[in-house]
């Protein structure tokens, strides 16, 4: 992605998981880590994916860490597709052994804000979390856990007004009993076709904001 991407591999609970990581330019200390998950493997989803790619720059920008990393069955990661069990176990593999401690930060696209919804509840409360991102949550394909309380002000909730795989009613019925925000962008759709950089910025406004 940059001068800064570097490859990573990782021994997971499945085998061999293939990370890339972003970093600030050269000299800038890491505010943290952010570890972004991405769609859907068995519908063409892999860490290159545009919108994981957006949020990666914007953590970036931000003076942030990101590390993106390919499920089981994609790319260079070993294993099969678990249906969002595996996969949080990778998730947590990356955590645990990239950003052991330190300030953290989860965000996932579509299928990976599902499974990135189940790594916050392995990990909340003992490991604080500064910052979250759900992008295009399928909240109406899968379980998305709920964000717990504490955490409401330091999170971002992003879907498009026209989203034709994860229709924005079912994000708004998994918001509402949180009471949690959600962000719309007018007219967009699930993969944000050219309004890659609105949802940059928003991102970005989020993750430079003091709560």
């Amino acid at each position: 992605m940059n001068s800064q991407t570097e490859r990573l591999q990782l021994a997971g609970p499945a085998g061999r998981i293939e990370v890339l990581r972003d970093a600030p330019a050269e000299g800038v200390k890491p505010r943290g880590v952010a570890v972004i998950a991405h769609p859907h493997p068995l519908f063409g989803g892999t860490m290159d994916n545009k919108v994981v790619q957006t949020l990666a720059r914007a953590f970036v920008q931000c003076g942030w860490a990101a590390l993106r990393f390919n499920f089981r069955g994609v790319g260079a990661t070993e294993g099969v597709h678990d249906e969002g069990r595996g996969e949080a176990e990778d998730f947590l593999a990356v955590v645990r052994q990239y950003a052991p401690d330190g300030p953290l930060a989860l965000a996932g696209f579509s299928f990976g804000s599902f499974v990135m919804s189940q790594t916050l509840a392995a990990l909340w409360p003992a490991r604080q979390i500064e910052k979250l991102v759900f992008v295009g949550a399928a909240a109406s394909r899968f379980q998305v856990a709920q964000v717990p309380q504490e955490l409401h002000e330091r999170t971002l909730v992003i879907h498009g007004e026209h989203d034709d795989t994860v229709p924005l009613a079912a994000v708004m019925d998994w918001a509402r009993p949180q009471v949690l925000p959600v962000t719309v962008v007018p007219g967009g759709s699930h993969f944000f076709h050219g309004q890659l950089p609105l949802l940059k910025s928003l991102v970005v406004r989020h993750l430079s904001s003091a709560s």
